[in-house]
């Protein structure tokens, strides 16, 4: 596990590079450079980027749902081609749940296409990290979908503690 990771909050010039790791991930859901560009400016304070000697490496967006103020919704999390098996995203992951506007949330969702066995394997170790259950249900099924997308199930794991996060990766 590489040690000279740092890790903040992103900004806009982060936008590009989180872009190009989602283009070149093969399996994340490539938005749009604008969408990006948005999440690092208005949703900044829930989102969290990994860098390595000046380059962008990773990074993990997510948001709080209005309304449910015991969730944080974990949108997508992305490595890099250079860092993957290596840890870095169970090390987003625990950030992400550190982080200052995550603050209160006893519940982490996220939607995971059932063919992505590197994310599931991610939450439900996270799960099992944290003391907590791991609940799969329906969430957005192929025909909500414009054409050719896979489900996403719901992933909720919860309910946790802010002492729990401590045991996952930093």
């Amino acid at each position: 596990m590489n040690k000279d990771i740092a890790f903040r909050m992103p900004d806009v010039t982060d936008g590009a590079d989180i872009w190009r790791i989602v283009r070149d991930s093969g399996v994340l859901d490539l938005n749009s450079a604008y969408l990006y560009l948005l999440l690092c400016k208005d949703f900044r304070e829930t989102c969290i980027v990994a860098e390595q000697d000046g380059r962008l490496i990773g990074f993990a967006t997510g948001y709080r749902p209005p309304g449910r103020e015991e969730v944080i919704f974990l949108w997508q999390i992305g490595i890099d081609a250079s860092q993957r098996g290596q840890g870095l995203g169970k090390r987003l992951l625990g950030r992400f749940l550190r982080n200052a506007a995550a603050a209160g949330a006893t519940r982490l969702e996220t939607t995971i296409s059932p063919s992505n066995a590197a994310s599931q394997a991610l939450f439900r170790g996270a799960a099992r990290d944290l003391g907590t259950d791991c609940q799969v249900s329906p969430g957005f099924t192929a025909d909500l979908f414009p054409s050719g997308h896979e489900t996403e199930e719901l992933y909720r794991i919860g309910p946790f503690d802010a002492a729990a996060t401590a045991r996952l990766p930093s």
